[in-house]
């Protein structure tokens, strides 16, 4: 389930959603209250207001670390961090970035082998993006000149071809910016 919220568009305005919705429906009805049950002022004193304010802000904190201690093995420097101390040696690919192509040491790789990915630009800023084949976006990593190269450890779970974007715009051909890798079924 964790993975529907943190990996797809979708599972983020879900969260979006379970955090307005109660605001919304506590919001309407205390408008439709006050404008055709009660029109008389609130006999509500400072002391209650203080005490609803102070629960309202405990439940939006605790909603707040919930859900981003849930996430923290999404982060991609976790997930690299994880791969790197796992018992697999990771594929090391080293890609550079300039203006509009990708070059890549490998294209190829196998589910279930972690790969590393260092990437750097050459010219401009330039984004790594990774696609699944069915289009939401694996993982992306900035690439700034003259910094050190960018690196992420990624391990493939389905084989199938795999769009490589760039997400940075980086001048006149930005939209032509791709490449295409390709995953295969483990072999024995």
């Amino acid at each position: 389930m964790l993975e529907f919220i943190y990996q797809s568009g979708w599972g983020a305005f879900t969260v979006l959603l379970l955090f307005q919705i109660p605001f919304l429906l506590v919001f309407l009805t205390i408008v439709f209250r006050k404008a055709y049950v009660n029109s008389e002022p609130s006999g509500i004193t400072d002391a209650d207001v203080g005490k609803w304010r102070g629960r309202w802000l405990t439940l939006v904190v605790a909603l707040f670390l919930i859900i981003n201690l849930a996430s923290i093995k999404f982060i991609p420097a976790v997930y690299t961090a994880r791969a790197a101390a796992g018992d697999v040696a990771a594929i090391d690919v080293t890609v550079e970035a300039q203006s509009w192509s990708y070059d890549m040491s490998a294209y190829e790789f196998e589910v279930g082998k972690p790969v590393r990915f260092n990437a750097k630009s050459l010219d401009t800023v330039h984004g790594f993006a990774v696609y699944h084949p069915d289009g939401d976006v694996l993982f992306t990593m900035m690439l700034v000149p003259g910094v050190s190269e960018s690196s992420l450890i990624y391990t493939f779970t389905e084989p199938g071809t795999y769009k490589v974007r760039c997400l940075e715009y980086c001048g006149m051909a930005h939209h032509d910016m791709s490449d295409e890798i390709t995953v295969t079924e483990a072999s024995s």
